[in-house]
């Protein structure tokens, strides 16, 4: 299998000359690297005019492997032959490197350069790269790809260091400035080769002159950019980085995405080039495809956005980190959906992850260090079953989906807080759609404890703890709320493309007349489960009750279609039985009377075995005598989900409906 490993080009900040003549003192061997034994120059020549030089050296290595791998393999050093090409006229040094032992099984090819910086004449760059093919090495080729692997990423890591080492010693030989080779000048020349051939005494002595650079000079090619700009990276990682961008300059064929797009990709994949290159390519064709580029310059925020979503940036954390805060226990999901839909919604959140991008370049430049995620406080003050409305949740995990695709490693870290013991059944329905990355970077907290030792102080500075957590920092965050019926945009969400009253739907539709009832019965076999249900009044006012009796009822099905036939009154299945409220069976929760377009959400902790009556009646009809009509979803959520928070539950139930702004103040006195 053929690796390949490139690492970032280095900077010195010393002409090409000094460094030429610092490299020389590496030869015949070199402390600092004790792997290398010593280098035997085979081949040497000039150039008559002094301008070029070919060298070839043999070079013994000692293995950097286990002693019962050499023993396996039956060498203690391995050979390398380079070739070495100066050309001080050009101000190049080309290396190339190949084993010589061991050559029929594994192909090593290294190659080096040292070249004058593009934008500053007294700097000079060095590139390095390898390829690795292990053939067969008697069983053991993945063992020597690691070794040669690790060998190689310690190479990297010296080169620098080694430059910066034997300058020292060139500077303590008098040698602290060489002019470059020119063709008028052949004495001059003659002595620049002596230094650069180790030679000891130079030609001239001069003081060094003022570097020829600005503080606004871009180290675009130096591991000091790597550091400032894209945080610690590994040479390997390094490494990954330059194969990666490579391979999308040659997909594309044009403009390549940041160094910091790309490590984000990389990092979602574990670094593996072929992964994140599929990853990042499909982004690429996203948002291609959808335009996103341009959403930061032509988005405009929806009125109902503008005024019920409670959501936006608040300065940065101690990391330096943007700080963004969703307060998800004020957000109406199911208004916001009905009145821009999951399109709108999803063009929102992408709106908001173009900012937070835009922020963290801001972030990196304004630090002194590479900002390259940003965090997110999110407060669940009044989370309750309603923020389970399952439609509203679908379109939610497509969302998160989409962003974890094309804006992965983006997220540092997410603090959660005055978490109700109800978050954990929210977050196991979405936890599971998360990156396993992204969800270890979550921290929880409930009740008041998040402004202890060991909460939100740890992560944000004091004097910008917003001020609806006790915090001094005014936030200009909405603090949301229910969206007014009258926002709401017909067809804006359903469930699935076309009619959201059509069979394919999770939701049904019922007509009703005059003192018809329907009901859905539901029987229980897992105490402290919970029966949620949703549903839409389309025509007429409609009261709607949940009944409990310990005896078993019929299915669902065949109780709802019975209920519903005729044109005369029809008594619920309870009373047909002849049952009494009260002997047989219960109200448990109290009837509610849904007028004509109201939205109704609730639960209901079932904390006993037995039969549940959700029921649906039509008591009066309006002059036109047009019958009553509904649409509902109803879903039982299990109990284990709910273990040591039957509490919240039950304290967070919504009371029908916390959606509705006819009966929110009867309803929901709590919010």
């Amino acid at each position: 299998m053929v690796q390949e490993f490139v690492s970032p080009v280095r900077v010195h900040k010393f002409t090409f000359e000094m460094v030429m003549a610092a490299y020389e003192r590496r030869f015949p061997n070199c402390p600092q690297i004790p792997v290398v034994v010593e280098c035997v120059i085979t081949e040497d020549s000039w150039s008559a005019d002094n301008s070029q030089r070919h060298t070839t050296r043999r070079c013994q290595l000692s293995v950097d492997a286990p002693y019962l791998l050499k023993k396996m393999i039956g060498v203690d050093y391995v050979y390398f032959i380079q070739k070495n090409h100066l050309d001080l006229k050009n101000r190049v040094l080309e290396i190339e490197a190949t084993n010589e032992t061991f050559s029929s099984r594994v192909e090593v090819l290294e190659k080096c350069k040292y070249f004058v910086h593009p934008e500053n004449p007294d700097w000079t760059c060095f590139e390095q790269s390898a390829l690795l093919d292990v053939k067969n090495f008697f069983g053991l080729e993945s063992t020597v790809e690691k070794i040669a692997m690790k060998q190689y990423a310690a190479n990297i890591a010296k080169g620098k260091e080694l430059i910066e080492a034997f300058m020292k010693e060139v500077h303590a030989d008098g040698t602290m400035q060489l002019q470059p080779w020119t063709k008028s000048a052949p004495e001059h020349n003659r002595e620049l080769r002596r230094i650069v051939s180790r030679g000891v005494e130079p030609l001239t002595q001069a003081a060094p002159e003022p570097q020829r650079h600005s503080p606004s000079d871009q180290y675009t090619l130096d591991s000091e950019y790597i550091k400032r700009y894209l945080g610690e990276l590994t040479p390997l990682q390094e490494s990954r980085l330059l194969q990666l961008r490579k391979w999308i300059a040659d997909l594309q064929k044009g403009k390549v995405p940041s160094d910091t797009t790309l490590l984000r990709f990389l990092r979602a994949r574990d670094f593996n080039v072929e992964k994140a290159r599929e990853m990042l390519s499909q982004s690429l064709l996203w948002r291609k495809k959808h335009q996103v580029d341009r959403l930061l310059s032509e988005y405009e925020t929806p009125d109902v956005v503008t005024q019920y979503f409670p959501g936006g940036w608040h300065h940065h954390d101690k990391d330096g980190r943007p700080l963004y805060i969703l307060r998800l226990g004020q957000m109406d999901v199911k208004g916001l959906l009905k009145s821009i839909g999951e399109d709108g919604l999803l063009k929102l959140t992408l709106h908001v992850c173009e900012e937070g991008l835009k922020l963290l370049e801001e972030a990196t430049r304004e630090s002194e260090h590479a900002v390259h995620s940003w965090c997110m406080l999110v407060d669940l003050d009044g989370l309750n079953m309603r923020h389970l409305w399952r439609p509203g949740v679908r379109a939610l995990l497509r969302i998160i989906q989409i962003v974890e695709a094309n804006y992965p490693e983006t997220m540092g870290r997410v603090l959660i807080v005055r978490a109700p013991r109800v978050f954990p059944i929210l977050w196991t329905i979405v936890s599971t759609f998360i990156d396993e990355n992204t969800r270890s970077k979550f921290l929880f907290y409930g009740g008041k404890d998040y402004l202890q030792p060991g909460g939100l102080l740890d992560y944000i500075p004091k004097d910008l703890i917003p001020d609806f957590l006790g915090g001094p920092c005014k936030s200009f965050v909405h603090e949301g709320g229910l969206v007014p019926k009258s926002l709401y945009v017909s067809g804006a969400f359903t469930e699935r493309d076309g009619d959201p009253l059509c069979e394919d739907s999770i939701y049904r539709s019922v007509s009703l007349s005059k003192g018809q009832v329907y009901e859905v019965i539901v029987v229980n076999r897992d105490p402290q489960s919970v029966l949620t249900w949703d549903f839409d009044v389309l025509r007429h006012d409609i009261s709607f009750t949940v009944y409990r009796t310990m005896h078993d009822l019929e299915d669902a099905d065949d109780i709802s279609s019975a209920s519903c036939a005729g044109g005369e009154e029809v008594r619920s299945v309870l009373e047909r039985r002849g049952w009494r409220e009260g002997d047989h069976f219960h109200r448990v929760e109290p009837t509610l009377r849904a007028h004509d377009g109201e939205s109704i959400q609730g639960s209901h902790v079932m904390m006993e075995s037995g039969s549940y009556v959700l029921q649906w009646r039509c008591e009066l009809l309006d002059s036109t005598h047009r019958a009553a009509q509904l649409m509902y979803f109803h879903e039982t959520l299990a109990s284990h989900h709910y273990k040591g928070s039957m509490s919240s539950l039950q304290s967070g139930t919504s009371g029908f409906s916390c959606l509705s702004g006819k009966s929110m103040a009867s309803s929901c006195p709590s919010r």
